[in-house]
């Protein structure tokens, strides 16, 4: 029988931790501020992503600053960043390393030996993700899921903490490898990154075309983030909180594959347009990713509202739809944000 394991949760010594998290991802956020105008949502889920150990995938159109993005991020961190442009002719070793044969210094013999890819950081810009081969994507799959490469049967661990933030353009599909769902679900968040409004406009040409440019300063290292990482998975999740998150992931599943029963409570749209649900890790990264958002906003407990509020970049990629979906232009987001005002913040209590 399953031994269940006890919530440690936050002590008295953590109190003055989570003011320093608060601060500090403040002060990330300010300084983040100084070179990427509005996309405070934006900035602030990656933040999120990164305190839960999660990867994000930024889905726009070109010339939104996604990677300028998640390069002021890693530039606000003392942490080694790489930037990947992923094109169609990339092959696994080109991210990964490869081996090369030297001759040894002291028994001039050939040897070989590992040189490291672009991989090898703490935050990888896996820029246009989707315009390279499966083979490329499947060795990058394992570097996210298991923090390692394997390279001639060999296997290397990548540095600790690491994080693949990567990009992806939604209106050019000729020429790109979509996704595969095991790939996606890998990441924690889908953030749909949109175009700034008037003012912010303004001020993103007044400032690119100046010859004054900000930099961001750098507010924690590896080991303090790592730390910050550990508070997050401390924080408490009461059962109701759970079981709210689950009952979303839950509703999604129309349970068509292989005489699977639904939940007697899925609604008829979620029958009627999704094909493959979220499976338990997006209650996983929901929880994940509340508690993040709770430490953020100074509450050392997680509330419905922190589920609610990440739910969407959490659950859009995890709910796959149909043809009748697209005859009818239902989007996966709008499954969601039905699911969200259908699901009762406290009627799982």
């Amino acid at each position: 029988m399953p031994v269940r394991a006890e919530p440690v949760g936050l002590s008295g010594d953590d109190a003055h931790a989570v003011d320093q998290l608060r601060a500090a991802s403040e002060r990330i956020l300010e300084e983040c501020g100084k070179v990427i105008v509005g996309q405070q949502d934006v900035m602030e889920l990656l933040l999120i992503a990164l305190l839960a150990q999660g990867h994000a995938l930024l889905v726009g159109v070109p010339g939104l600053a996604k990677t300028l993005m998640i390069r002021t991020l890693a530039d606000s961190m003392n942490l080694t960043f790489n930037r990947v442009q992923f094109t169609p002719d990339l092959i696994p070793t080109d991210i990964t390393g490869t081996r090369m044969i030297e001759d040894d210094p002291e028994t001039h013999r050939p040897v070989f030996k590992f040189l490291p890819g672009p991989l090898f950081a703490n935050v990888v810009l896996a820029d246009e993700v989707n315009r390279t081969p499966p083979k490329t994507q499947s060795a990058l799959l394992e570097a996210m899921q298991e923090k390692q490469v394997t390279v001639a049967g060999v296997r290397h661990q990548l540095p600790d903490p690491f994080f693949v933030l990567a990009t992806q353009n939604p209106i050019e599909q000729e020429g790109t490898y979509p996704l595969p769902e095991a790939q996606q679900d890998r990441f924690m968040f889908t953030v749909n990154v949109g175009y700034p409004n008037e003012e912010e406009e303004f001020r993103i040409i007044e400032a690119t075309t100046s010859a004054v440019r900000s930099q961001p300063q750098r507010v924690v290292g590896g080991e303090e983030l790592m730390a910050m990482q550990r508070l997050v998975r401390k924080v408490p999740a009461a059962g109701f909180v759970i079981r709210y998150a689950m009952k979303i992931a839950r509703l999604t599943r129309p349970g068509t594959q292989d005489g699977e029963a639904p939940d007697p409570n899925v609604p008829d749209f979620v029958k009627k347009y999704v094909t493959w649900g979220a499976g338990p890790r997006a209650g996983q990264n929901l929880i994940l990713a509340a508690k993040a958002r709770a430490l953020l906003r100074g509450r050392t407990y997680v509330a419905t509202e922190d589920v609610k509020a990440v739910a969407m970049p959490v659950m859009r990629h995890r709910v796959v739809t149909n043809y009748n979906a697209d005859a009818d232009r239902v989007t996966p987001d709008e499954i969601v944000r039905k699911l969200l005002a259908l699901v009762p913040a406290r009627a799982t209590e």
